[in-house]
């Protein structure tokens, strides 16, 4: 569980709360499982749990307009975020590129190491569609990596 709260948060520290609070709310409704597939009962908690927690998150605004502008004039273009930049730099990127329902399924197959119907049953969706989201969210993260010369083209090797 730590290990898909950490990819879901993106931060060790939330993610073992993100865990305490899942597990502590399993606990309460240990009552109502059914026995079958416990780790997606788990995970799905662990996921309602997040999207709880991240309604319930108000952004933090900045008071100093300055300050505002200070932030903005730091964040690298994207020509700066691909030139001279790493592999694992530009992969990163490109997970974080993708929208939401492709990098939830690359974060859970790739990163966590579920299986396409476990994927699918934490998502709520058809193992097909796992199976096409995960296809194109990988296709887009190979041509992200071929336009900053990290990867061949198709049919180079």
């Amino acid at each position: 569980m730590l290990r898909v709260a950490t990819s879901i948060t993106r931060n060790p520290a939330d993610a073992e709360d993100l865990v305490q609070d899942s597990l502590v709310r399993a606990f309460r409704a240990v009552d109502r499982f059914d026995g079958a597939h416990p780790r997606a009962w788990l995970l799905t908690i662990l996921r309602n749990t997040e999207i709880n927690r991240h309604r319930r998150r108000r952004p933090d605004l900045l008071d100093d307009p300055a300050a505002a502008d200070d932030v903005a004039s730091r964040e690298p273009g994207p020509e700066a975020l691909i030139v001279g930049q790493t592999f694992d730099t530009v992969v990163h990127a490109a997970l974080a590129d993708l929208p939401e329902k492709f990098r939830r399924v690359v974060e859970l197959v790739d990163i966590s190491g579920l299986n396409y119907a476990e994927t699918a049953q934490l998502l709520g969706i058809p193992p097909g569609t796992v199976m096409s989201r995960l296809h194109r969210a990988r296709k887009r993260m190979r041509d992200r990596l071929v336009v900053a010369g990290l990867a061949p083209k198709r049919g180079e090797r």
